[in-house]
């Protein structure tokens, strides 16, 4: 008895040896797959289909291409969360949930969207032409980076806008770590304002029994010289230095015009690209009409039936194509001609730039603050130099947002 048991534990060893050696095994192929930029089998990411790319003995090698079918939606997606829709500003993952469900955008399978599913679409790099083979392992825990295999696919979305959603994301993260004087002070910089040295936040320090105030090196004031030399300047001081260069330097409409030049250069690729997309979006809608009423003809005619189970897949395949190229094309053309796609010009550049020096310099602090905060992202103070730093493309966001509301209110002009 003791000899059959312990051969029946060698034997359940040796199986499980070999399982684990075919494991690794299918593992290693997949992955060479992978390095090869084939797509090994499984439900690729909505926006995306498999197709076959070559033939190898018996094998087919897959790649994805873009599902015109729900391209669209991703895009539409990434366009919420930057710029939302007509006058409702930039939309949080819920606000987008409810948007498409609202508009009746399914997903693939035709269900409702969900916030676990909307925040997926939003952070997965597949969408940047970068899919991520072999991240995770089988209980979902992330893998060693070294282990993770980037698959190159067509783009969906540029590189700029997803990095931009990803700072949004990451800006409304309820867990993002950030002391509560930064989100609720009442003072300008805070929040945006660094030591030059170290790169650590500058925070509000106080002297004279509170009667002077300081920007102050917020690593220096835990841990003494040993960890910053920073300095500390006084808030009125830096405060005013901050929102003089932005008034005289960034807020001249000549000097705006050319700052914008490339943004806006690129700006019109991207309208010219979105009406060739509706151009073809409106051919592919065309010629599903086209096929419809050729199979309608050869019913009519008797040579099809009606009652062929194939016959009726492909019409209603054929309308499901129509319907939502027609949709994603009227989408496309309306957010094409809606006043944040308009022209900049420089009437419209100027008007901006007088707005902003009254507001930069208001009396209201948040409001003040909120609005410097739209051109300016990022002050360093250093021992030799202020350094202050914005995006060209949250500048001109601010730029077209502004013209938004105007046209919106036209009594706040």
């Amino acid at each position: 008895m003791v000899t059959i048991l312990v051969a029946s534990l060698m034997v359940s060893r040796l199986v499980s040896n070999q399982s684990k050696e075919n494991g690794k095994h299918v593992m290693r192929a997949l992955k060479e797959n992978a390095r090869q930029g084939f797509w090994n089998g499984s439900l690729p990411p909505i926006g995306y289909r498999v197709v076959a790319a070559e033939q190898r003995g018996a094998k087919v090698k897959k790649k994805l291409e873009i599902d015109p079918l729900h391209a669209n939606t991703i895009r539409l997606m990434y366009r919420l969360a930057l710029e939302g829709e007509g006058s409702s500003g930039q939309m949080g993952v819920k606000a987008i949930v409810k948007y498409l469900n609202g508009k009746g955008i399914f997903t693939r399978d035709g269900g409702r969207w969900g916030i676990g599913q909307v925040h997926r679409v939003l952070t997965r790099r597949t969408y940047i032409g970068e899919h991520q083979f072999n991240k995770r392992g089988k209980s979902k825990e992330l893998k060693p980076e070294a282990e993770v295999i980037t698959v190159p696919v067509p783009p969906l979305i540029d590189r700029e806008t997803f990095e931009a959603v990803q700072k949004l994301l990451q800006a409304r993260n309820p867990k993002t770590e950030l002391p509560a004087r930064v989100v609720i002070g009442p003072t300008l910089l805070t929040g945006i304002c660094y030591c030059g040295n170290c790169g650590g936040a500058m925070t509000i320090r106080t002297g004279k029994g509170g009667r002077y105030r300081y920007y102050a090196c917020s690593i220096k004031a835990r841990q003494g010289e040993t960890g910053c030399k920073g300095r500390a300047i006084p808030m009125d001081k830096l405060d005013n230095m901050v929102v003089r260069h932005i008034e005289e330097r960034l807020l001249d409409p000549d000097r705006l015009e050319k700052l914008l030049g490339s943004v806006l250069g690129r700006r019109e690729d991207q309208a010219e690209r979105r009406r060739e997309h509706i151009a073809s979006l409106q051919r592919q809608a065309t010629e599903s009409e086209q096929r419809l009423k050729r199979l309608y003809d050869a019913i009519e005619a008797g040579v099809a039936d009606l009652d062929d189970p194939a016959l009726k897949e492909r019409i209603a395949g054929l309308k499901v194509i129509r319907d939502q190229a027609r949709a994603d094309a009227d989408r496309a053309q309306a957010l094409l001609e809606s006043p944040g796609h308009s022209a900049i010009t420089p009437t419209m550049i100027q008007g901006f730039a007088r707005r902003a020096r009254e507001r930069i310099r208001g009396t209201e602090g948040g409001y003040r603050r909120d609005h410097l905060r739209s051109l300016a992202q990022r002050v360093e103070v250093a021992d030799d130099a202020i350094r202050i730093m914005g995006s060209k493309t949250e500048l001109l966001r601010t730029l077209i947002a502004g013209q938004v509301r105007r046209l919106a209110c036209p009594e706040a002009v």
